[in-house]
């Protein structure tokens, strides 16, 4: 969180995404898609020092995010492939994409958040498609590779299998689904961090890379291999990983989050729908 931000602001920071956490928490899959637009507005309007209003990223550093989630993929496209982007919001990684070798990538997400100087460059092979986030007007099997960036954790509890259904429908057989999202162990990785452990504001869940195993074989994904240090890791080093973390997790909480700050920061991994 950030240190620049007095602590009676991080408070009221916390207080507000409480308050409209809860309101979403206990809302209907058909509220849903209005609710979390107008949630975040208001947050915004209620919390103007909010780092996502006040951070303006450099050109370097923007272009310094797009390059570390490059290496994320780039093992998994190959020329010409198709990739689906889940909530590109500025569309910068796509348009990089786009430009350096897949074929075709499409971008889906509840709104289009471009500049309209972005928005007017999109490669030729790019497209965005605003959904609802529920249903998704895309042909079964259209993509090699689908992509998500700190964006599940943003999921509703109940949204969570959906979404992996609606992957796993769009990815060809032997198609990778490549994403990173908080680790549960060095969290929380919201403003619930303020005030203790338990995740009350808009991060819904966090993981480990156990919890997601387990989730990603009940999606009918066939293979999980973690990624570390923007390296594709096999069966043999994910299993190793695995082990780490189950004792890491036996440990007492402040000895766990402390190695969990060096080596658990995200759950990075790459699942592979069944040939």
């Amino acid at each position: 969180m950030s240190q620049t931000r007095s602590i009676e602001r991080l408070r009221h920071h916390y207080e507000v995404e409480k308050e409209l956490a809860s309101r979403l928490r206990v809302s209907t899959r058909e509220e849903r898609p209005a609710l979390f637009q107008k949630l975040y507005q208001e947050l915004f309007d209620r919390v103007p020092d909010h780092p996502r209003l006040t951070r303006r990223e450099s050109p370097e550093e923007s272009q310094r995010k797009v390059e570390g989630q490059m290496r994320l993929l780039r093992p998994f496209l190959k020329p010409g492939s198709t990739l689906v982007e889940v909530a590109p919001g500025d569309c910068r990684l796509g348009y990089a994409a786009a430009k350096g070798g897949a074929g075709r990538v499409i971008g889906v997400d509840i709104s289009d958040q471009r500049l309209a100087e972005d928005r007017a460059h999109a490669p030729a092979n790019y497209e965005l498609i605003v959904y609802d986030g529920y249903q998704l007007d895309l042909p079964v099997n259209i993509a090699d590779v689908a992509f998500s960036y700190q964006f599940l954790e943003h999921l509703h509890p109940d949204d969570v299998k959906p979404h992996f259904d609606i992957v796993h429908r769009l990815l060809k057989p032997g198609g990778w689904y490549v994403f990173d999202t908080p680790h549960r162990f060095s969290g929380p990785h919201d403003i619930s961090v303020v005030m203790g452990t338990e995740l009350v504001g808009f991060h819904f869940q966090e993981w480990t890379l156990g919890d997601m195993n387990r989730h990603l074989r009940q999606c009918g994904f066939a293979t999980m291999q973690a990624i570390k240090a923007g390296r594709r890791c096999g069966s043999l080093m994910t299993t190793l990983w695995l082990l780490a973390e189950k004792v890491t997790g036996m440990l007492p909480h402040p000895l766990r989050k402390r190695i969990a700050d060096r080596l658990f920061q995200s759950v990075t991994v790459a699942a592979q729908k069944p040939l």
